[in-house]
């Protein structure tokens, strides 16, 4: 056991004091605000650039539905979202041309030079197919704007409705109010404990944690690989073994490093916790606008506790593997391939996010959040979203706690016999014998 105390210190000791680790705790919080803040900014910025200037209309179908088009499209941009935009561009009517029928065909080839000479940005073709079928055309150098096109889109259908409204005898001043009716619709988690906030902040809230969750399993997990392989492609291992038994060696390692990882997730939950309860006052006094409705979500002490326990058992779990490839490999080109069926399995968990956080409950997040290899990243997941069952909780437990046995079990007898091998790597039926016979 002392001896057990001494590779833990050690590895602890080693990786705290490095400037590695100081930069990663100090600035790990910024690069995670970085990331989930910087891209609704971009999206932000990107919409300025969402006007549909110059844009032609051939309207073929004798009903003045391009101009109904032209004008909803402008309304959509001075009256709506993008206006309030700081830096917007400013919106450009439309223009709209009535051709007849016969003469759609040279109107289109007239425009479509127009938008090769860059003189126009595309044109909207409304024909018979328009009001027999509800199908419209454009053609265009934004077309693959999926931001365009949905404004484009929303314009016509919104003048297709007005159209029809106003063929049953509804005055035009009721048309357009019952057109442009906005409903905006806030979300708010209820569980056993009664309202759980915002349920968009809880989702970016499980998110966060997922991708934490993920991130950390993987860079703690690849440290352990890497001092193995160091250690024995510089000889340490063949001296450290001669006082101290592989097995507390492997179980030094893991808790070492391990232990590493959960002191920096400590000063980043403490300093989230810190920034919850401070930040809103002090962006304040130092005349930033506060944030209207939104309510940050309360973590629970079971939830904290299934944060740890998850990520320790992930931890354990992966740290296991990797270290096994870094006893049985002779260089960091073999450990990135040896490695990659690890990898693969960790990746595969955060790969099923999007889609478990759609429907938390469906039968694909109840599989992923028990199977043992993506339960450490799944299953908080899960909880952070919606009320999981304890039953289930309690099987993803279980599986993961038999799976970090399994993986001790096979990586110790890896791991006591690869650690003084050198030469080739070994083959699946040599690992078979040294998991046998060790």
């Amino acid at each position: 056991m002392a001896k057990l105390w001494v590779i833990i210190k050690r590895e602890y000791v080693e990786r705290v004091r490095s400037k590695w680790f100081i930069f990663m705790t100090i600035f790990g919080p910024v690069f995670f605000a970085a990331i989930t803040v910087l891209p609704g900014y971009m999206t932000v910025r990107g919409m300025r650039d969402t006007q549909v200037t110059s844009m032609h209309i051939l309207d073929a179908t004798g009903t003045g539905l391009g101009q109904r088009v032209a004008d909803r499209l402008l309304a959509q941009q001075t009256s709506g979202p993008l206006a309030r935009i700081p830096g917007a561009a400013p919106a450009v009517p439309s223009i709209v041309e009535t051709v007849a029928p016969g003469a759609l065909a040279q109107a289109e080839s007239t425009v479509t030079h127009l938008v090769m000479g860059k003189q126009s940005e595309g044109y909207l073709v409304l024909d018979s197919l328009m009001l027999t079928e509800k199908k419209a055309r454009y053609a265009g150098r934004n077309a693959s704007s999926l931001a365009q096109m949905e404004m484009i889109e929303t314009a016509l259908r919104q003048s297709v409705m007005a159209a029809a409204l106003q063929s049953t005898g509804i005055a035009a001043a009721r048309v357009d109010s019952l057109v442009r009716v906005r409903v905006q619709m806030t979300t708010e988690r209820i569980d056993e404990r009664g309202r759980g906030g915002s349920g968009l902040v809880s989702a970016i809230f499980g998110l966060v944690i997922a991708f934490l969750l993920y991130m950390m399993i993987m860079l703690y997990g690849q440290n352990v690989l890497r001092g193995v392989l160091e250690e024995k492609m510089t000889r340490v291992a063949e001296v450290v073994v001669s006082s101290v038994k592989t097995d507390t060696l492997l179980a030094g390692k893991i808790l070492g490093v391990g232990a590493v990882g959960l002191t920096q997730q400590v000063i980043w939950f403490g300093s989230a916790a810190l920034l919850g309860t401070y930040g809103a006052s002090m962006a304040q006094a130092m005349g930033a606008p506060t944030m209207q409705n939104v309510t940050l979500p309360t973590v629970s002490l079971p939830l904290f506790l299934a944060l740890v326990f998850f990520f320790l058992f992930g931890y354990i779990l992966y740290s296991s593997l990797f270290a096994a490839v870094g006893a049985m490999v002779n260089s960091q080109e073999e450990a990135q391939q040896a490695a990659q069926p690890v990898v693969l399995l960790l990746v595969a968990s955060i790969i099923f996010v999007q889609p478990i956080m759609i429907n938390p409950t469906s039968t694909l997040a109840v599989t992923l959040s028990i199977f043992p290899f993506t339960a450490p990243v799944i299953m908080p997941l899960r909880m952070s979203a919606t009320q999981v069952p304890p039953l289930e909780i309690a099987a993803s437990l279980v599986g993961v706690t038999l799976a970090c046995w399994a993986a001790i079990w096979v990586s110790a007898r890896i791991y006591r016999v690869g650690l003084l091998m050198t030469g080739k790597r070994p083959t699946l039926r040599e690992l078979l014998r040294w998991i046998r016979f060790a």
